[in-house]
């Protein structure tokens, strides 16, 4: 496939790395770890087969050689192939020379292009993932890239669509109090309050404004291990939510931490959208 136009940011993501980050390598890995499994489970790739990963619309590729099977997952929204709306979430066969455009979604954030074989970038360390922290992995897609497509398996695709997301409404986080929920005067304003997500907001972490939370206690707390789904309060008590290229370890106070099975949720608000918690029992 040649990229002839990204978008705000395409990337090339998978499953992400394991296991390293003992030597200061995160994981990384689709923002929406779900969108990306429904993805190549309908293309007939294995779980972990990478795709592109869109933010917000906007990328146009060109199929070249030969046709692909192609499905588009997460953030539904018009796909369009050679002008012709073929639609999010179904599996469908693009020809040689046509021209796949995803317009922006309709809701959400993030859209997941997959391709049958997946998509054959290099890897580095285990993984194609693009970290945007430590810039590890290929780099952001740019008009002129050409992406390589790996061989497909002997099986075929056998549906033709799946269930598109609900991502409009109301987003209630489920979370657990976190290791350092004393280090703020109240940590239930979290779940009291709406949050809102902020612009300052990306695929390492999700700030959220609207509120603050003040801190109890003057002092500094050493760096501590960090991980998806954490609430870090730093010093200007505004929330921030660790996503997919947070930091393997941190020194603001983990006060809370989102239920993994929601974390992927999180990455389709867009800034500006409210958010609320709720507190769950830890298992």
């Amino acid at each position: 496939m040649r990229v002839h136009a990204t978008g705000p940011l395409a990337l090339v993501q998978d499953l992400g790395r394991r296991g390293l980050s003992g030597v200061g390598v995160g994981r990384s890995g689709a923002a929406d770890r779900g969108a990306l499994r429904q993805l190549n489970r309908a293309l007939a790739n294995p779980d972990d087969a990478a795709a592109v990963e869109v933010t917000f619309g906007g990328l146009d590729v060109e199929v070249l050689d030969e046709g692909l099977w192609c499905c588009v997952t997460g953030a539904p929204g018009a796909v369009r192939v050679d002008g012709r709306d073929v639609g999010s979430h179904a599996v469908f066969f693009a020809e040689p020379g046509s021209r796949l455009v995803l317009d922006r979604p309709s809701a959400g954030l993030r859209s997941y292009l997959g391709v049958r074989g997946g998509v054959a970038a290099d890897e580095v360390l285990g993984s194609r993932a693009s970290d945007v922290l430590s810039g590890l992995g290929p780099a952001p897609l740019a008009a002129g890239d050409v992406l390589p497509v790996g061989t497909p398996g002997k099986r075929f695709p056998e549906v033709d669509s799946v269930t598109a997301p609900d991502l409009t409404g109301e987003v209630v986080l489920r979370a657990v109090r976190g290791p350092r929920d004393g280090w703020v005067e109240d940590v239930d304003a979290l779940v009291a309050s709406t949050w809102s997500v902020t612009e300052r907001s990306n695929r390492v972490g999700m700030r959220l404004g609207g509120q603050t939370l003040h801190p109890a206690r003057d002092q500094q707390l050493p760096s501590e291990g960090a991980w998806r789904g954490a609430v870090q309060v730093p010093p200007s008590g505004e929330p921030v939510l660790f996503l997919a290229d947070h930091p393997v370890t941190g020194g603001y106070p983990v006060v809370a931490v989102v239920v993994d099975a929601d974390v992927d949720r999180a990455a389709q608000l867009r800034p500006g959208d409210p958010v609320r918690f709720r507190w769950v029992e830890a298992p």
